[in-house]
């Protein structure tokens, strides 16, 4: 079943279109923001839609402890919810519930945890998250799966893939049962141990899924591993389904990952550190609650023509942090999104002319030009 129709190549970075069984479609490589709860924070929709986003992240995790998937489903689904007619993707909340570490318990028939809200005790089997995720109505699922924390020994990294794989076994079978056009994506885990990323990557290749996403990276064992894992993996996986690595997102990391062959991204970094007063810039991070910025009069990015960088100069943006006016939350993840999504399309350009290296070279000469010290 091929989902991805792959427009154009250049050495394994790729351009192409994720078709969805309801005619909806996705170019690719895309970033997908993360909304968390059904929002991506400071933003609303209409936001979203104006800037050009595709598709979003939500979690199920969040979603099944507030509002409950019930009352997502009484909605109409996600998209009638939060009013959003683009694409959505639910991750099953297997890492949410690996980052609870104390307050959780693995076992063969799921996941027992406690809620970090008022520790409540509740139960993810990969059948009942299937149920839960059919629920929300996203237009891309993820089957529940065991993230390994990094380090981890070998054994423990290859019971988390081994139990991934029996997962993803019955989470497909369930969601056939279920029924419905939502597309169901299988996640790749293992670590850095080679041998166990190659037999998760066998595994879930063999069950056939739409799609595959790469789990278990960003999770504290640096770039340069997780370029090594990618370098072997991503040849293992079909060129007609997407390949999603999950949770990363940096600029650094966009270059990188699509240069090895990734379609699909999410990162909560390029919302989080806007609010914190942290932009991303043709030039670098620029720190704007500096002191050096209370009396520059230039754009955040000279180069850039967002609500923000249109409009109003470091130094005021630096004034709204510092008198924690709202606004400067919203300007600055707005710009932090266009940024990410205008980085995305240029390195579509430089795939379609086949000058990928030359474009990567030019535009970090140019990123990492910044004062190191911002």
């Amino acid at each position: 079943m091929s989902t991805l129709e792959v427009l154009q190549t250049h050495q394994r970075a790729r351009i192409g279109r994720l078709c969805f069984p309801d005619g909806f479609e996705v170019e690719t490589p895309v970033f997908m923001p993360v909304g968390t709860r059904a929002t991506v924070k400071t933003l609303d929709s209409l936001d979203l839609e104006a800037l050009g986003v595709q598709i979003i992240l939500a979690n199920a995790y969040h979603l099944y402890l507030r509002p409950g998937s019930d009352i997502v489903r009484d909605a109409g689904g996600l998209h009638r919810f939060m009013r959003w007619k683009r694409g959505i993707i639910t991750d099953s909340g297997g890492f949410q519930v690996f980052s609870l570490s104390d307050l959780r318990k693995i076992k063969t028939e799921g996941i027992e945890f406690t809620s970090h809200l008022d520790g409540s005790r509740h139960l993810f089997t990969p059948e009942s998250n299937m149920e839960l995720q059919h629920a929300l109505g996203a237009n891309i699922m993820m089957a529940l799966d065991v993230c390994a924390s990094y380090p981890s020994t070998v054994e423990e990294i290859r019971q988390s893939a081994e139990l991934t794989s029996l997962w993803a076994r019955r989470c497909l079978d369930h969601h056939e049962k279920l029924g419905g056009t939502q597309m169901l994506f299988g996640i790749i885990q293992g670590g850095v141990i080679r041998a166990a990323r190659e037999q998760s990557a066998r595994d879930l290749t063999a069950m056939d899924f739409p799609g595959y996403a790469i789990g278990g990276l960003s999770v504290g064992e640096g770039p340069m591993l997780m370029n090594e894992v990618l370098d072997y993996l991503t040849p293992l996986l079909p060129e007609d389904k997407p390949r999603y690595l999950m949770g990363v997102g940096t600029p650094e990391d966009l270059w990188d990952a699509i240069g090895r062959g990734v379609d699909m991204f999410d990162c909560a970094m390029p919302t989080r550190i806007a609010r914190n007063g942290t932009l991303y810039t043709s030039r670098g991070r620029l720190v704007v609650r500096n002191s050096k910025y209370s009396r520059d009069w230039s754009a955040p990015d000279p180069e850039c023509n967002c609500a923000l960088c249109a409009n109003y100069s470091r130094a005021y943006l630096r004034h709204l942090f510092n008198t924690q006016e709202l606004i400067a939350l919203r300007l600055s993840t707005l710009h932090n999104l266009t940024f990410m999504l205008k980085l995305t399309d240029f390195i579509k350009k430089a795939i379609f002319s086949k000058d990928f290296d030359a474009a990567r070279r030019d535009f970090m000469a140019k990123y990492r030009s910044s004062d190191p010290h911002d």
